[in-house]
């Protein structure tokens, strides 16, 4: 780790075998906390190159408990975070918002670090069971459309991070892997990044799989789409800017999403909005990243998408994707 650290004060890069075998090392227990802490430091002052990413990538896919929903054709709703805009959990609700339009959602997910509530948090908080067992996950989306995937339950080889993380408790790189990550290996993907520059890099880093992907960076700073401002897309073969009048919304200010200030006011805020209580403002802005997830699965237009969203939401299918979830937790 000595020599790693050294060549990284120096700026100089890691090739993505490196990159791979760092991984690799943290995971077989190779390094001490205050080490691991240095390394993720460093790429907190620093951009992480195309081949870091890979490696890093590459390292956990190979060690995660990888689960077969192929059958499914899922797509996962994941965003990087570590926007530190402090969002209520925007990119869950339109997991469930998907899952209640027929798209088949195999959602990736764990506590928050950076923030207050991630997606897990929000979820147990509401009786979700976490499991790794596939087929516990295949009737999860037969009957409720969409499966939790908990990431430290697929990425064992993670527990010697999570404490650094927590008590870092700023993004780091493993911010930007949430999403490259998903043990399901989804068909499709719709995914927020936190800068332009991390949204160039997944661009080439998907060119180079199978999914059929859209990535989004809100210019606002956020890491999904906020209806604040414009936001940028990018899919495979496209690249755009979409604004509110895309979904046929107003523009909204950065209060209209805030979030909760603790998991119990965060899942307020969540089931106010999939029994129809919550705010126009919220119903719109979860329905069109919703909207962006269904038109990447189905090939449609973001109007198109947000429409569909907002049926699901509107007629209580959204709302049954999750008490299906809670019945089959128990």
């Amino acid at each position: 780790m000595k020599s790693i650290l050294n060549r990284l004060i120096r700026h100089e890069l890691l090739s993505k075998e490196e990159a791979r075998q760092m991984i690799i090392n943290i995971a077989d227990g190779k390094y001490n906390s205050s080490q691991i802490a240095s390394f993720l430091t460093v790429f907190m002052m620093r951009s992480i190159s195309l081949q870091e990413l890979e490696g890093f990538r590459e390292a956990l896919l190979e060690l995660c408990i990888a689960v077969d929903l192929s059958e499914f054709e899922t797509i996962d709703l994941c965003g990087t975070g570590g926007d530190e805009k402090d969002t209520f959990n925007i990119s869950t609700l339109s997991s469930f918002v998907t899952a209640g339009a027929g798209i088949h959602v195999s959602k990736h997910g764990n506590y928050g670090v950076s923030s207050g509530c991630g997606s897990s948090n929000v979820l147990e908080h509401l009786g979700v069971r976490f499991s790794n067992d596939e087929a516990f996950l295949k009737r999860c989306i037969d009957q409720a459309g969409i499966c939790i995937l908990h990431a430290p339950l697929f990425h064992p080889a993670m527990k010697n991070v999570a404490p650094v993380r927590k008590d870092l408790g700023v993004k780091t790189f493993f911010n930007m892997l949430g999403p490259l990550v998903n043990p399901s290996f989804p068909k499709y993907q719709l995914t927020g990044v936190f800068n332009l520059e991390l949204a160039r890099l997944y661009h080439y880093l998907f060119q180079k799989t199978e999914q059929q992907v859209t990535i989004l960076y809100d210019l606002k700073g956020y890491d999904e789409i906020s209806l604040t401002g414009p936001t940028k897309a990018l899919s495979k073969n496209s690249e755009r800017v979409l604004t509110p009048a895309d979904f046929g919304v107003q523009q909204l200010q950065a209060a209209d999403i805030s979030g909760g200030s603790s998991v119990a006011s965060s899942a307020s805020i969540f089931m106010n909005v999939l029994q129809n209580k919550g705010t126009l403002a919220q119903q719109n802005v979860v329905c069109a990243n919703a909207g962006m997830a269904i038109a990447t699965a189905l090939n449609l237009s973001p109007i198109e998408g947000f429409e569909k969203a907002k049926e699901s939401l509107l007629s209580g299918k959204a709302l049954r994707a999750l008490t299906t979830l809670q019945k089959l937790s128990i």
